[in-house]
């Protein structure tokens, strides 16, 4: 028994020991921090839409702007903006044709140009990342495009799949692309500006509305195998592949903007095959789409995918290494951003998101080093941490002594709170007496809610106060200067520009027809409906109460109605939204990319586009139709303040501000460099790992005193139940008597 007690201490000794040998707080695997994976996060869910007809929102950029690559690109370091090639051979001039096809000088007058046509020469030998869609047998017939449900059986990821195959780029991909705009299966929120632009790209939606309709005949509206809807059946005259590597696109009259909508993933190429492979039965119903599992020609391509939880990207093998840029600002040449000019990119092998619900823990994961960068689609830590850093000296040694690098700059996007012009009470209105009440009512709520004060409350969210829908470094914003001031919510005393007094808010308010917050005809409360695209978590509590705060100082009641962001999205497309909060992230680096979001033609609610606030306005959009057709010069700077104008006058947005971009990257992530234009970032990232090694150790060395203790503790229990159980074994154990034996016996 003695030896049986003392080898089980043995046993428990060990097993405490290569516990206290083995301790780690890391959430990742055992030497990761000596891998060429870079640890990132995501937040509340996963992506929607990774197709890239349908992907639109900052969340999906960091994995899109990865996997595909369409004809341009932004150069990574320059300033201002520059497009260089990306899939494409060189950025292109148009040239313009009339209406009977001859041909116009470049500086024709844009009435007469009927036709801008791009002739894109596509780079030889780019390969597709591998893929089951292009998996082909020894006679060359696809393996696995004719798959029945049971074919398809359990599997979840295109890895599952025995064989994978590749082909190369070609103009056809193109093609199949801007076609696939057209389609009715998914959302594609840019067919309606396109389909004003594409020649024949109208049309052509609606041959594709009645051929997919042929198509599902029969179909139940709820099935989700849904035949394969194949474009490359039916021309389009705005889109042709000249050659295998030269791609035309026509486009309706002069439209300057044109060539930054090749450098979205909009313009990305879509193999045909991979349309079809995930168009087979079972496919959808396991999550085997474009959606989840893109098919690109970019750096880095999709291998794990576990929805609202875990994404991992990993190098495509058969990406053809781009080279790093050479060319940068003064400031990138002092900040050793230079330091890899030429060498072939992507350096980092693996990316992984991991979901991270709450800020607190994110938070403390980077400062222990184990998230390299807090997010990708984030633009606001680097802000945030330099605002905790003045605050706190304890937090500002912190940073310092860990070589944390933080910059900051006002970049091209806005935060904004909208009015659904469709909402009887905030809208337009039906009538004229309604729609001046109504645009009163939305002009005291703009004076009302205080941006400037959300910005000190708020530092993390901070940003420059917006008059208007232009941030500054485009042409034509009036941004900062007295030229800029909205005449409706703010007025110059002393030279200064301040926010007009809420006595002014009131007044409107009760010329709107609810004084002091009550209708005037009923007496009863004004009620308003906050539409909050994320859960109403403790950590939003703040922001929701300070927005109700905002309502309350004119009597209106505000009533949250929070759901996550992908619900919000359902909400606002079926137009039930009354007042809500949104973003915008240029897509290019000009004033129409910000007035589109509210040009008529693009209401989300009505044709699915991106005027989130379905603001309508005759004069606005003839206004807008005008702009976009216009080079950067005085005749468009007028056009512009006109436009501007209309929409300080109509308030259908609270304007909100203009966000700080700025990142925040541990030492050992080398060549970061905050932007909201350059989206394609993660190929440009390189990581030290063996500093990241080194420092996680530093940082987060175990404390051992608990288990010490614990150690310590079940020893001595066990020493004590050894004790006790010796001591019972003494007291009734039987002598050794045989005369007691034998009397027993009988």
């Amino acid at each position: 028994m003695r030896q049986m007690w003392r080898l089980m201490h043995l046993v428990l000794a060990s097993l405490l020991l290569s516990v206290l040998v083995g301790c780690d707080n890391s959430p990742h695997p055992d030497g990761s921090a000596a891998q060429n994976t870079l640890y990132t996060a995501f937040n509340e869910r996963s992506p929607r839409y990774l197709d890239p007809t349908s992907s639109y929102s900052s969340n999906e950029t960091p994995y899109t702007y990865q996997i595909y690559e369409p004809l341009y690109a932004y150069h990574y370091l320059k300033r201002p903006y520059t497009l260089i090639p990306r899939a494409a051979q060189a950025v292109v001039v148009p040239h313009y044709v009339d209406k009977q096809g001859r041909a116009l000088p470049d500086d024709a007058p844009a009435d007469q140009i009927a036709e801008s046509i791009y002739e894109i020469r596509i780079k030889p030998g780019i390969q597709f990342a591998p893929h089951p869609a292009f998996a082909k047998d020894a006679q060359g017939q696809y393996l696995y495009h004719h798959l029945s449900r049971q074919d398809v059986g359990d599997k979840r990821s295109p890895w599952q799949f025995e064989k994978q195959g590749t082909r190369e780029l070609v103009a056809d991909d193109f093609v199949y692309a801007i076609k696939r705009h057209a389609t009715t299966r998914t959302a594609a929120p840019v067919f309606g500006t396109f389909s004003e632009y594409v020649v024949g790209l109208a049309e052509y939606g609606k041959l594709i509305r009645a051929e997919d309709k042929k198509l599902r005949a029969g179909l139940a509206p709820s099935v989700r195998d849904k035949p394969f809807l194949d474009f490359r059946k039916w021309p389009l005259a705005g889109a042709r592949a000249v050659d295998k590597h030269t791609l035309r696109i026509r486009i309706n009259g002069k439209y300057p903007q044109w060539k930054y909508w090749m450098a979205m993933t909009f313009l990305a190429p879509i193999p045909w095959e991979a349309d079809a492979f995930y168009a087979q039965p079972g496919m959808a119903d396991h999550g085997l789409s474009l959606n989840t599992w893109p098919v690109g020609t970019g750096p880095y391509m999709m291998a794990e995918y576990v929805q609202d939880r875990r994404h991992v990207l990993k190098r495509n093998p058969n990406y053809r290494g781009e080279p790093y840029p050479c060319e940068g600002t003064a400031q990138d040449k002092t900040e050793s951003r230079l330091a890899d000019c030429g060498k072939p990119t992507p350096f980092i092998d693996t990316i992984v998101f991991n979901i991270e619900k709450e800020s607190v823990p994110q938070d403390t994961k980077f400062r222990q080093g184990y998230l390299d960068i807090p997010e990708f689609d984030q633009m606001s830590y680097g802000n945030a941490y330099k605002i905790q850093m003045e605050d706190s000296p304890s937090f500002n040694k912190e940073f310092l002594d860990k070589g944390i690098v933080l910059s900051r700059n006002v970049d091209l996007s806005s935060k904004y709170m909208g009015f659904n012009w469709l909402d009887p009470v905030v809208g337009q209105g039906d009538t004229p007496e309604q729609k001046l009440k109504n645009r009163k009512l939305r002009q005291a709520l703009s004076i009302a809610i205080d941006w400037d004060e959300y910005n000190r409350i708020f530092p993390k969210a901070a940003g420059e106060v917006a008059q208007g829908p232009l941030p500054g470094g485009v042409f034509g914003s009036r941004h900062g200067t007295p030229q800029g001031l909205n005449p409706v919510t703010h007025k110059v005393v002393n030279g200064a520009i301040v926010r007009r007094p809420i006595e002014d808010a009131k007044k409107l308010l009760a010329e709107a027809g609810y004084p002091d917050g009550r209708d005037a005809r009923s007496g009863k409360p004004l009620v308003l409906n906050y539409d909050y695209g994320a859960p109403a978590t403790p950590e939003a509590k703040a922001t929701l109460d300070w927005t109700t705060k905002q309502f309350a100082k004119l009597g209106i009641q505000l009533e949250i109605r929070a759901t996550d962001y992908n619900q919000f999205q359902d909400k606002v497309r079926r137009g039930k939204h009354q007042i809500f909060s949104w973003g915008w992230l240029a897509d290019y680096p000009d004033a129409e990319n910000f007035l589109f979001l509210l040009y008529g033609p693009g209401a989300k609610s009505v044709h699915d586009g991106e005027n989130a606030a379905n603001y309508q306005s005759p004069e606005y959009d003839k206004l807008y139709a005008r702009l976009r057709f216009m080079d950067d010069g005085p005749a468009k700077q007028a056009v512009i303040d006109q436009m501007v104008r209309i929409l300080q006058e109509d308030a259908p947005w609270s304007w909100g501000y203009f966000p700080y971009a700025s990142g925040a990257y541990h030492r050992w992530v080398h060549n970061g460099k905050p932007s909201i234009m350059v989206r394609d970032q993660a190929q440009y990232y390189r990581l030290d790992t063996a500093d990241r090694a080194r420092s996680l150790r530093e940082w987060n060395k175990p404390f051992y005193l608990p288990l010490v203790l614990l150690v310590v503790l079940l020893t001595a229990m066990g020493w004590w139940a050894a004790r006790m159980v010796r001591a019972r074994d003494m007291q009734t154990a039987l002598p050794a008597d045989p005369s007691t034996s034998l009397s027993r016996g009988r």
